[in-house]
């Protein structure tokens, strides 16, 4: 994930993407790691003829570590002054045994705020270990300036990079995007992740009503760019709550979890480009057609398009795309 936007034993600075503060300036990173699947702890003791030596013991980073999840990084902030550090909540109370009385109990608050612009950044797992998301954070070396990037440009970047990497790690091509607080959002599907979209200056002038879909279309200074193909399906509102759960309860079906203002960012500009497309191309078996493009001028890593191979949809009971 930073062999381009940066390196092991590389000072690098952590940016919130929408305000461009600091979050952590002049960190070493010595090691950067990819965290395994969800399920390696069954995996251990499926495979071990002793008993599990990581039983209870949560993979978190060292003080000059980065680990990386699906959409997030794991970083270690004991040694720095800004430290995000979990709020209470309004006290909640709870009756432990009919023997006691009444004791009211704090709920911790783990969410981390930026201190600028009020955006969740991510969540404390632990005192030291913080979780960030993907989506609201940039990863630079030092030396360089921040660079300003269109928001709904990098959202739909960095999730359409998750989006392939996934699907050819894993061979799944559903998804489920939820938000941090357990809600689904939105259900994606795969049909391709090599298409080319091109798009004419007069669909791109029709569509002025969102500010925060503006920002493409100054971006955009060619006709043409590399994109994944998706379906997807709306979730707010109470919409398709039973196709919603049986996605939930399917195991071939990967979840990804973000900021919960981001998933309906996200749902947005699904929607922007699902208008984008000609009339005869918005629907598929009842799902919604849409592209998450991968622009070229973004500094940050994402697989070679060319090297991806072509997915075919299948029946919507099928299990892979």
């Amino acid at each position: 994930m930073f062999n381009q936007s940066s390196q092991a034993q590389e000072c690098c600075t952590f940016y919130c993407q929408s305000c461009g503060e600091v979050i952590i300036r002049d960190r070493e990173l010595i090691r950067v790691l990819p965290l395994p699947s969800e399920n390696w702890g069954a995996l251990v003791e499926e495979w071990c003829c002793h008993p599990d030596p990581f039983a209870n013991k949560p993979l978190h980073p060292q003080e000059n570590d980065c680990f990386i999840g699906d959409s997030f990084f794991l970083v270690n902030l004991r040694s720095d002054l800004w430290q995000p550090r979990p709020e209470l909540a309004p006290v909640e109370t709870c009756c432990p045994s009919s023997e006691n009385h009444l004791k009211l109990k704090p709920k911790a608050n783990t969410k981390v705020i930026c201190k600028r612009c009020k955006v969740m950044l991510g969540e404390t797992m632990s005192s030291e270990t913080t979780k960030f998301y993907m989506t609201e954070i940039i990863i630079q070396p030092s030396e360089r300036n921040f660079p300003i990037i269109p928001r709904s440009q990098f959202v739909q970047s960095i999730i359409a990079q998750c989006l392939v990497e996934l699907s050819t790690a894993r061979s799944t091509f559903r998804f489920t995007v939820q938000g941090h607080d357990g809600k689904v959002y939105i259900l994606l599907w795969i049909l391709n992740s090599d298409s080319l979209v091109i798009e004419s200056l007069r669909s791109s002038k029709s569509i002025k009503k969102f500010s925060l879909l503006e920002d493409i279309l100054k971006a955009d200074s060619g006709s043409a760019w590399n994109a994944v193909k998706v379906l997807y399906q709306p979730c707010i509102k109470s919409r398709n709550e039973k196709l919603s759960s049986a996605w939930e309860s399917d195991i071939s079906i990967h979840s990804l979890t973000l900021p919960s203002a981001t998933c309906l960012e996200l749902l947005l500009i699904l929607s922007r480009n699902n208008a984008t497309l000609p009339p005869s191309l918005r629907y598929m078996n009842s799902f919604q057609m849409s592209f998450s493009s991968l622009p070229t001028n973004l500094k940050i890593m994402w697989l070679n398009c060319h090297s991806v191979k072509k997915t075919r949809m299948p029946a919507l009971g099928g299990r892979s795309g």
